[in-house]
């Protein structure tokens, strides 16, 4: 009785290759296999075979980042063992370690920055904003738009005047 499982086992391997084997599961539940490498009755090597079945079926909804780095580097043969759980949750650990730090670091620029404003040893970015120049006529006073002016829609070129005509217009 086994002779005959060993015999429709090899008969199997040599009609559809090896089955896959479940390599291992990460902390969502996508399991991970791989397919040996193997030779097809007409001799042609096939190259090992690494696949996830995802816990979500709809693979093609499935982005880069979606599964951990590590199983993906073992997916794409970047590596060649697959990443054990203590591995992934010790990097994970380490990835919001490092995020924490970005983020401390950041909130301490921010605090250092508002003591330097209050110190007045760094001058406040300015929110001012000049219309017109100081060389133009109506310096300070109400003036005519020289700015295009522009609504969704519609789209007014400024006016031009020539230097030194005041507000009249040539033809």
């Amino acid at each position: 009785r086994g002779g005959m499982r060993r015999v429709l086992h090899a008969l199997r391997l040599r009609l559809l290759g090896p089955e896959k084997e479940l390599v291992g599961t990460d902390q969502f539940g996508n399991k991970y296999y791989r397919v040996p490498r193997h030779e097809t009755r007409a001799g042609q090597i096939i190259p090992e075979r690494r696949f996830v079945e995802a816990i979500n079926r709809q693979a093609y909804q499935y982005e880069m980042g979606d599964f951990p780095t590590e199983w993906e580097a073992w997916i794409r043969k970047k590596r060649n063992d697959p990443p054990t759980i203590e591995e992934i949750l010790k990097n994970e650990n380490y990835r919001e370690a490092m995020k924490q730090k970005v983020k401390d670091v950041s909130e301490k620029d921010k605090l250092l920055q508002a003591k330097e404003y209050k110190e007045g040893l760094v001058a406040e970015p300015a929110h001012t904003h000049v219309k017109g120049h100081a060389a133009a006529p109506y310096y300070g006073k109400k003036e005519p738009s020289q700015d295009p002016t522009s609504t969704a829609s519609t789209f007014q070129p400024g006016s031009w005047m020539p230097p030194g005509t005041g507000s009249s217009h040539n033809k």
